[in-house]
């Protein structure tokens, strides 16, 4: 698709979230979610080709959601915009660390899933509920995409510490296993300033070095970015010298998302992409990359734009 500049790239939406019909009040987290036929219409006003769906699994996030199901559903009525990841939630089968869970992501990915995600049980990294999650996804190939909680109970998410030494073990340990971050206790850890008291919101003011995430992205090549929601977009807006930089040397790991929840959403990642390039702060080849390049490259696609 040309975008405003008359430039043919590929946008591909990394994160994206459905319900397959409206009828339902808006949920405890304030969610309101689109339909297909819904994201279809805003992917269109903002110029995005593609979208990647994620299922809901677990029961700490699953206030009005889709199943998997349910998204190959959406994915199979419009299959020249949609793709589906699955999602296992760590409990399944036996609520065992010995469950054989690639019994379930196989037949998924039989059926085209793309990923795992995204992952929102209220579990430790650490748990061993969770690392045997993680050692099916590697064994199956299928990349993880996770949301990290701050604490366990009242949230959803993966539960990590300031400085994210779980996330940074699990990298370690799963090497061949593609980790996809996202929410706001990930992206908060690119600053070295970041405390125990903001690490759940958006942090304003330039970014000050010794952040994890950037470390992290530097020694672990497994490590992606999904730059999605509220949590991506003001990580590298807030410091914008430091988001072009951050952009341009990992954009070959960096997902363009929206993350949306409601179709009121009013997500600027396109247009900030499209902006940044126009105005010379990040080079053709970096956009590329971010607005689809990498989603095609990981996932397999096999998109000629």
């Amino acid at each position: 698709m040309a975008d405003r500049y008359g430039v043919e790239k590929m946008f591909i939406d990394a994160h994206l979230h459905m319900v397959r019909r409206k009828g339902l009040p808006r949920n405890a987290a304030g969610a309101n979610f689109a339909t297909p036929e819904e994201l279809i219409r805003i992917m269109d006003r903002t110029g995005v080709d593609k979208g990647i769906l994620l299922p809901v699994a677990s029961p700490e996030c699953n206030f009005q959601g889709a199943s998997c199901e349910d998204v190959l559903e959406a994915c199979e009525t419009y299959p020249d915009r949609f793709y589906p990841f699955c999602n296992v939630d760590p409990r399944e089968g036996s609520n065992s660390p010995d469950a054989d869970l690639s019994f379930h992501l196989n037949y998924y990915k039989g059926r085209g899933c793309l990923g795992v995600g995204e992952i929102t049980a209220n579990l430790a990294f650490g748990d061993p509920l969770v690392q045997n999650l993680f050692r099916h996804c590697e064994r199956c190939e299928l990349p993880v995409i996770f949301h990290i909680a701050p604490k366990h109970h009242g949230c959803y998410g993966l539960v990590d510490a300031l400085g994210l030494p779980g996330l940074e073990a699990s990298l370690a340990t799963f090497p061949r296993l593609v980790f996809i971050g996202h929410s706001q206790p990930f992206w908060a850890e690119i600053s070295g300033d970041l405390t125990d008291e903001n690490r759940n919101t958006y942090p304003q003011g330039p970014v000050v070095p010794g952040g994890a995430i950037p470390r992290l992205m530097k020694t672990y090549p497994n490590l992606y970015c999904g730059w999605d929601a509220g949590s991506g977009y003001n990580a590298l807006t807030r410091d914008p010298e430091f988001g072009w930089a951050f952009m341009e040397h990992f954009s070959e790991r960096i997902l363009f998302g929206t993350d949306l929840c409601d179709p009121s959403d009013n997500h600027r990642h396109a247009e900030y992409l499209r902006t940044s390039q126009a105005e010379g702060r990040l080079s053709p080849g970096a956009f590329e990359n971010i607005s689809g390049g990498t989603a095609n490259r990981l996932f397999g696609l096999g998109i000629h734009s």
